[in-house]
């Protein structure tokens, strides 16, 4: 029988991703970025046509009718171009949670500069965190690949440390979709072998959920 999403093992159904954020405070929830933060993907039999950050976005509704929630991520974009074309803009929407992009389009070049990659999403955290919200981001999943460059998953574990060292100096929350056991599932990414179907982005989905709750008890306790 084929899996759907109330019997995948990985996905949380929206009450109860609510009920583990019944306390949080978050009630304006930005999106900036790419394509991956945008949640684009092919659909899947079985499971809802909706980007992870929508289906965020939803639990976080349930937590409150006054939730607000702005996604201005674009395809392609890299992590310098999300700074001058997108963050002026969600600084004035005043986010209280604001997810970052993990530069997927920046090692998208024929010899990445690895250092000019770090400043720029240095930068980036930087002019984010005058927003004064709890931020997000993810690391590349190893189902993300490129064939044109044999060097690959190089690339994606050098692209992930990057992200995860600035991100801790921001206390940032990580969501690691690196090794996660989804990543070997026949039916993750779209036809274009890049980006998740929509079974990936509820689990994304619900690993943000299971961060995020995370986070509130580790700052209760």
């Amino acid at each position: 029988m084929p899996m759907t999403e109330q019997s995948d093992l990985y996905c949380l159904p929206e009450s109860t991703s609510a009920a583990l954020l019944f306390d949080a405070p978050w009630r304006r929830f930005g999106v900036v970025g790419d394509s991956l933060s945008a949640g684009i993907g092919d659909p899947t039999p079985g499971y809802a046509n909706r980007g992870w950050a929508d289906r965020v976005a939803d639990v976080l509704r349930r937590l409150g009718p006054d939730a607000r929630y702005l996604n201005i991520a674009e395809y392609g974009v890299t992590t310098a171009e999300t700074v001058s074309g997108q963050l002026d803009r969600m600084l004035e929407f005043g986010p209280d949670l604001l997810h970052l992009p993990c530069g997927p389009n920046d090692i998208l070049r024929r010899d990445p500069d690895f250092d000019r990659i770090e400043k720029a999403m240095r930068h980036m955290y930087e002019v984010a965190a005058g927003a004064r919200a709890l931020l997000t981001t993810f690391t590349l999943g190893r189902a993300f690949v490129v064939p044109a460059f044999p060097d690959w998953h190089r690339r994606i574990r050098d692209m992930n440390e990057i992200t995860r060292d600035v991100a801790a100096d921001y206390d940032a929350v990580v969501v690691d979709m690196w090794n996660h056991p989804f990543n070997d599932r026949d039916n993750l990414v779209s036809a274009d072998r890049i980006h998740f179907s929509t079974s990936g982005q509820a689990v994304m989905a619900t690993e943000v959920v299971r961060r995020l709750s995370h986070e509130l008890a580790s700052r209760s306790g």
